[in-house]
């Protein structure tokens, strides 16, 4: 399972908000939302929190093992 617990800390950590990543640089609150329930994300939205934010991509997200993975 991908976890965005690592974004939450990064957030907190850096200048922005969830008000400026809605109003200033146009994140949907939607996307917000599926961070907070760890819900998947595209490639592009990724991208832009790492440029918004100034990190890498494990700043963000981070891969947890879960019994409710399903093998391909």
């Amino acid at each position: 399972m991908i976890c965005y617990d690592p974004f939450w800390e990064t957030l907190k950590q850096s200048e922005e908000t969830t008000y400026t990543l809605i109003t200033k640089h146009h994140i949907s609150s939607a996307t917000l939302d599926k961070l907070r329930k760890n819900k998947p994300l595209n490639t592009t939205t990724l991208n832009d929190l790492c440029i918004i934010l100034k990190c890498n991509l494990d700043n963000i997200a981070k891969y947890v093992p879960s019994e409710n993975d399903q093998l391909l």
